[in-house]
């Protein structure tokens, strides 16, 4: 039997990553202390929490992986370890009281929204049910595993896992593992079991474009400089953002920038890859930043291991002891290893979310996700996303994307308080129009290339990435353009069109 909690909240968030936080962080900044975040594990951390594998690391410099209202956190690496950033993450939480705001082992099973009321109802795991005037979803876009859909998977004997769920009592050490999969995830653990299997086959359905990856701890002299002189972090910073803003106009149809970094993939492919027959097969034929872009120093040298062996053929099947390719060749293994990503474009689920009219988010989105500024949809007021729809930075920091996502959201629940309109709901032409806007400019990036990547849906549309600069996305959610939503007032409320 479900039960509801007294009294609405004023914001109920789904998630506790770097989305939820950071949010919480700017709703107490505002004031306001109604809110909580629903977190479905123990503790906070999001993709940080889950990805253990070895090696989980972040690929974008921590002195821009980070909040920009905690940015002189002493980082031990200019590449933040999952260990550290997790431990940043719970470092925030401590530091800004967000742990009572926080519900753990909360898991969201499904919304629905009330028209007459204009309150949203959250149904947890448990049958439990909490009202709240808005809804936000920070649950982002990595975090349930993409399984391969290979014939024979439940037939085999050995251990098998994927590297979002990394079996740590597993011992590798002196065995024959195959990896399927080659992106992101693969890259970093890869290396690391290299070092003590066996024999490593690794199964790759396309190659991607590397760039060298600058990577060292920070010494003590460095901590104490960058602890003493905090605006040399500062000016870090910015370094680093406008180095991810340049090669973002790589991918976003800045031709002359696309071919430098190419030289630049090409020249590390040739120093790192001395065969000119494994070079071939390791060299994509799509245009850099169509898939993710992968830093690495350590992948391509581990190709040429005499233990490492390439498989370029379609895998065939799956037997009770190893992988049949295309070519009918048997190689035999004690472990499969999933490095096949995540679900990325099915945002949201497994939750179901009904909105006006018991409109069904999953079914609006049949044909791809899609949202205004990768926040709001037409037909589900007062529902907020966090990495929504084309909020994915090719080149960049999804804290400094969710940021200007945080501080829009706040703006939101503050006009809707100080107005007192029942519900705020996106206009339908203002969707259409921000969608077509997406769909033309896609066509430009390098998105739009030949290749299968976690940034389309099947049918080639581009769901994930944002195609613009970060900074331009920062000047067009610095204010909501309250025109393009339609508002429900209570009694004599005015509406925010009037307001505005």
């Amino acid at each position: 039997m479900a039960t509801t909690t007294n009294g609405p909240l004023q914001v109920a968030i789904i998630g506790a990553g770097f989305g939820g936080l950071g949010l919480g962080y700017y709703l107490k900044q505002a004031g306001i202390e109604n809110f909580t975040l629903f977190e479905k594990a123990d503790e906070v951390g999001g993709t940080w929490r889950e990805n253990t594998y070895p090696g989980s690391g972040c690929d974008i410099p921590s002195h821009l992986y980070s909040y920009s209202f905690e940015p002189h956190y002493p980082w031990a690496y200019r590449y933040g370890k999952q260990s550290e950033i997790l431990e940043y993450q719970r470092y925030v939480t401590r530091k800004y009281d967000l742990g009572r705001h926080i519900r753990f082992n909360a898991e969201a099973a499904s919304a629905e929204f009330d028209e007459a009321s204009g309150l949203w109802t959250l149904q947890l795991a448990n049958g439990e049910c909490i009202q709240a005037r808005h809804l936000v979803s920070g649950v982002g876009q990595l975090h349930r595993p993409a399984y391969p859909k290979l014939p024979g998977l439940e037939r085999f004997k050995g251990k098998a896992f994927h590297s979002a769920r990394w079996d740590h009592s597993f011992d590798l050490k002196g065995k024959s593992v195959a990896v399927i999969g080659t992106g992101a995830s693969a890259v970093q653990f890869v290396p690391e079991i290299a070092k003590q299997v066996d024999q490593l086959y690794v199964y790759q359905r396309t190659p991607g474009w590397f760039i060298p990856k600058f990577e060292k701890a920070f010494g003590p002299f460095t901590q104490w400089l960058l602890k003493t002189f905090p605006v040399i972090h500062d000016i870090d910073r910015w370094r680093i953002f406008l180095i991810t803003e340049t090669l973002a106009n790589a991918y976003n149809g800045t031709k002359w920038i696309e071919s430098l970094v190419t030289l630049l993939a090409k020249a590390h492919m040739r120093i790192q890859v001395r065969d000119p027959e494994l070079r071939k097969r390791l060299t994509p034929d799509f245009p850099v930043g169509c898939k993710r872009i992968l830093l690495s120093n350590d992948w391509l040298p581990t190709m040429a291991r005499p233990n490492v062996e390439v498989v370029s053929e379609a895998v065939r099947e799956i037997t009770e002891d190893g992988v049949i390719t295309a070519d009918g060749r048997l190689r035999k293994v004690d472990a499969l290893v999933y490095g096949t990503g995540f679900t990325a474009t099915d945002f949201l689920a497994p939750m179901s979310l009904r909105g006006l009219a018991g409109r069904d988010l999953h079914q609006s989105w049949s044909k791809g996700a899609e949202a205004y500024l990768g926040m709001t949809v037409s037909g589900f007021p007062n529902f907020f996303m966090m990495y929504g729809p084309n909020t994915n930075v090719g080149s960049g920091s999804i804290i400094y994307m969710l940021e200007c996502q945080q501080r829009y959201i706040v703006q939101m629940v503050q006009a809707q308080q100080k107005q007192g309109w029942r519900y705020a709901e996106l206009r339908a032409e203002a969707q259409a129009a921000y969608r077509a806007e997406i769909e033309r400019r896609s066509a430009e990036t390098t998105y739009s290339g030949n290749c299968q990547s976690w940034y389309k849906t099947a049918e080639g549309r581009n769901t994930n990435n944002w195609v613009g600069t970060m900074l331009e996305f920062r000047r067009r959610t610095k204010l909501p353009d309250y025109a393009a939503y339609r508002t429900a007032p209570q009694e004599a409320a005015s509406t925010l069109s009037r307001a505005a």
